[in-house]
């Protein structure tokens, strides 16, 4: 043999002959010898996935290092060490680690996504070689092997089909199609996509029914599986809108804080004559002061009490940043099946010759109407139509539905299920039918059949019942039953007529005959081919979810568009979106298919994103291209999905959305956020909660800043007028932590605003420090930091020691930031209001927090060691509680003014 390509990606297998797939392959339907497997085997690799290549954790942990808010504290701590003063230096230097640690912990999640995928692959497999059938390991297929499958085999490979026999598989998780698909050896044009190739089989996907045998055509990263495999490991994570702000503001400050040190430092060697020492102190308390070390901390927080809120709603998060940008999200892309559906076939319409009666109850639970028209229920003992259409297709399938811990489920095929659950709902006694022969389904000919004997009085009847495909039943059929049980020879044209309203409904059809079978003892299919009694239609559909509707209709109000992504057929797809809302009902609806897809450039398709709320039997690489187009119109994007398909795009998007239920373990470590419940509509909970914690990040940055701000304005001022500085590195650090973790913690906590999800999404380019906001920062930080300047100068003019200054500064410091506190609770309305006291118990906690550490700051003895306080007096805490409600009042005041100004405008 000659060497065979690995891949037959180029030939499209799917659409030429077997014999031409074998000998493309350079392979028989014998099957390889034992020697050429080992040879190809060596030659081509293992049937595995490639293992993700991952950086040392050493490499990721240095990568949290790389800011320049760090940069500048690193620096701090350098000096700190040169200088010999080592308290300082192991305080500074603990803030940095600790800071690091944080990120590092929360990192990482591809290449658990990739391991879910190779869980995927099958284990082994039953491969003819050597010209006998036998189990090997899946690992060690080569292209070109022939491969035999059957009901509940995993494929092990990518197979081009040689036989097939009633054979079906479960491709949902790589098509999203509801319904297992048929599977035949008849070659399909070439342009079809991944769910129209019926000749083929892909990995990790599961037979449903009949059996099977096809040659391997591509192992390993060449299957489809594999391919899905790259597209995941291909995708960069993109930063989130407030990672982006949070670095754009780092890079100001650190502009802003250079620029004034080098301004300090030349007034204070120029104008005042001071040492190295006392300069390289000065330099490195001012940055200590300006650097809002505490603020990935307060973020941090923020986002874990977030987390905690969202799994009390049932969405795990598992990458906390995605929280705050759920709340930036302005387009919702969504899977259609096990996502907006429920993954579990419905009857939903019946037509009979004289009737079209509705089905109530969605899913497998078999609990529901069935009603006539005008709204009544319809009783079988009236509708002798009805009875006899929902016996047969009770008694004419093999599957049931049983009752389990997690709920209903189907045994057998979904279509089959809606048909048991359709008899169940019309309370037709399928239990009491004793079947006797079975005709069973075949691609060929498209229906089952069965022969039964059915109670009747005392005695039984015996019938022959079929389901399947609509026109092959009506092919056989020459009479069809009326409301009174009569037979009428069949109109063909009216039950078409029935079929294509069925169909632009997006409903599956399926139809019913019988055929009375007296002194019949066994049935072969050419016993069929004439006189069946076509009894009628059954429409089934994989339902809408019945909270979805309602979820989209909020998504709407509050500025978010919702697209349908799906593997589907297109009117399927269009009918579920416009049943939920996410198209209209009037006009035409703009939808594209993966063929559409395929024929468009990328550019051509980032003009017309935005505008298609439909997509259809799109494959994995569509899906990305949607959401690319979509980020590229400055679109901020959740993808939500269960199948393997789902993966890429879900790992692509700035929010990636898994079902926690029903999704594949692959698109669930590829997500940012799985739902519990599988619920769409927690999407839109989460939606609210994530614009919450980004209020209350705005809140906390605001509130924090200004502590900066004023420690900063204190050393800047103290080296310009050439007094001692009133506040030491380490007390700076001391008092920004303690601050960001006591009290603007208890920000994270605040309730959502009125109206959050009736306002539009915010703009990726919004900043966290919004102007009006900017300016309250300012005026805060002159009024706290002037206020603790003056209290220092009394102090020491009082004859306090330079160590009881200090602290007195500090505690000023921090009770500045206690009543900003109530002035951050409402940032744009006046807190002059008793709502201010009530409404978040975390408030008081962080008051008492406070109130304990700085005590402890005061009063404890090894406290004065590490960070040279000392104790104060009465006299010292009479002025600190006159100055803090000063504050406070000022602060309403500058709130009052700016409020006035900005709505001018």
């Amino acid at each position: 043999m000659t060497n065979a390509p690995q891949t037959t990606a180029d030939a499209k297998p799917w659409a030429e002959s077997p014999q031409d797939v074998l000998e493309l392959l350079d392979a028989s339907s014998g099957g390889l010898s034992g020697t050429e497997a080992a040879r190809r085997l060596e030659r081509d690799g293992s049937n595995t996935l490639p293992e993700p290549t991952q950086k040392p954790a050493w490499r990721r942990l240095l990568a949290h290092f790389d800011d320049v808010l760090i940069y500048i504290l690193i620096a701090a701590a350098v000096l700190k060490a040169i200088s010999g003063d080592w308290i300082d230096f192991a305080v500074i230097s603990v803030v940095i680690v600790a800071t690091a640690v944080i990120g590092f912990i929360q990192e990482g999640r591809a290449a658990s996504a990739l391991a879910s995928l190779q869980d995927m692959q099958s284990l082994d497999a039953q491969a003819l070689r050597d010209d006998s059938w036998g189990v090997v390991d899946a690992a060690t297929l080569v292209v070109g092997d022939v491969v035999r499958v059957r009901s509940g085999d995993r494929v092990p490979a990518d197979l081009r089909l040689l036989e097939a026999s009633s054979l079906q598989a479960d491709e949902a998780a790589m098509t999203g199609e509801s319904v297992p698909a048929q599977k035949d050896v008849v070659p399909v044009c070439v342009e079809a996509g991944l769910g129209d190739r019926s000749s083929m089989l892909f990995s990790g996907t599961i037979i449903t029914a009949g059996t099977g045998e096809g040659v391997v055509v591509a192992t390993g990263a060449d299957t489809e599986i594999g391919r899905i495999s790259s597209l995941v490991s291909d995708q960069d994570q993109l930063d989130t809108p407030l990672t982006r702000q949070l670095a754009h503001l780092g890079k100001q400050l650190s502009i802003l804080i250079g620029l004034l040190a080098v301004v300090m430092l030349l007034v204070g060697r120029i104008f005042h004559d001071f040492t190295g020492d006392e300069l390289m102190s000065s330099a490195i308390g001012f940055a200590v002061a300006a650097v809002p070390e505490g603020l990935p901390a307060l973020v941090t927080v923020t986002l874990a009490l977030g987390v905690q809120q969202m799994a009390k709603r049932n969405a795990i998060t598992r990458k906390m940043a995605s929280v705050e940008t759920l709340g930036s999200v302005t387009t919702i892309c969504s899977d259609k099946t096990g996502t907006l559906t429920q993954n579990e076939m419905t009857a939903r319409s019946v037509v009979t010759a004289d009737g079209i009666y509705q089905v109530e109850g969605t899913g497998y639970q078999p609990t529901g109407r069935i009603t006539t028209e005008a709204g009544e229920t319809a009783d079988l003992a009236n509708h002798p139509d009805l009875e006899a259409l929902v016996l047969a297709a009770g008694v004419a399938n093999d599957a049931r539905v049983e009752q389990t811990d997690e709920g209903w489920r189907v045994v057998g095929q979904p279509t089959e299920g809606a048909m048991d659950v359709l008899a169940a709902k019309a309370g037709a006694d399928v239990d009491d039918v004793v079947r006797l022969a079975q005709v069973p389904f075949e691609s060929a000919h498209k229906f089952s059949a069965t022969l039964d004997d059915v109670p009747d009085g005392d005695g039984t009847r015996r019938i022959i019942h079929a389901l399947g495909a609509p026109d092959r039943l009506l092919d056989r059929s020459s009479s069809q039953l009326t409301a009174t049980g009569e037979r009428v020879p069949v109109d063909i044209e009216a039950w078409e007529r029935h079929i294509d309203e069925l169909s632009v409904q997006g409903l599956r059809v399926l139809a019913v005959a019988e055929r009375p079978a007296d002194g019949v003892e066994s049935i072969e299919l050419a016993d069929l081919d004439t006189d069946l009694t076509f009894l009628g239609l059954v429409g089934i559909v994989d339902p809408p979810r019945p909270e979805v509707t309602d979820a989209i209709a909020d998504a709407h109000t509050a500025g978010i568009r919702v697209k349908m992504i799906t593997g589907d057929h297109k009117g399927t797809a269009v009918a579920i979106a416009r049943e939920l809302g996410i198209v209209g009902t009037d006009g035409r609806v703009e939808a594209l298919t993966g063929a559409d897809l395929d024929a468009m450039r990328q550019d051509e398709l980032t003009l017309v994103a935005r505008d298609v709320d439909v997509y259809a039997r799109t494959s994995p690489e569509h899906k990305l291209r949607i959401v690319r187009a979509l980020q590229s119109q400055g679109e901020v994007v959740a993808m939500t999905g269960d199948g393997v398909n789902d993966a890429p795009s879900i790992t692509r998007a700035d929010v990636g959305v898994a079902m926690g239920i029903k999704g594949t373990e692959a698109t669930k470590e590829a997500a940012d956020i799985v739902l519990a419940d599988d619920n769409f509509a927690t999407i839109e909970r989460a939606v609210e909660e994530g614009r919450r914690i980004y209020d209350n990040i705005r809140k906390s940055v605001a509130f924090l800043l200004p502590t900066n701000g004023a420690q900063a304005l204190i050393i800047l001022v103290a080296v310009m007028v050439g007094i001692a500085l009133p506040l030491a590195p380490v007390q700076i650090l001391w008092i920004n932590l303690v601050t960001a973790l006591t009290l603007s913690l208890a920000l994270a906590g605040e309730p959502a605003e009125p109206g959050i999800m009736r306002r539009p999404p915010r703009a990726p380019s919004e900043q966290v420090l919004s102007p009006r906001t900017l300016v309250q920062v300012l005026w805060t930080s002159l009024l706290i930091g002037g206020v603790t300047l003056w209290l220092f100068i009394i102090e020491r003019n009082t004859g306090g020691s330079y160590a009881m200054a200090q602290t007195t500064a500090v505690t000023m410091l921090a009770f500045g930031q206690l009543a900003y506190l109530f002035n951050c609770r409402f940032l744009n309305t006046s807190s002059l209001t008793w709502r201010v006291l009530v409404g978040n118990r975390m408030i008081w906690y962080g008051v008492a927090g406070l109130l304990a550490l700085q005590c402890l700051f005061i009063y404890a003895p090894f406290m004065h060691i590490w960070f040279h306080s000392a104790p104060i007096g009465f006299a010292e805490w009479g002025r600190i509680f006159g100055m803090t409600i000063v504050v406070f009042l000022l602060v309403e005041a500058g709130k009052w003014v700016i409020r006035k100004v900005f709505d001018r405008r």
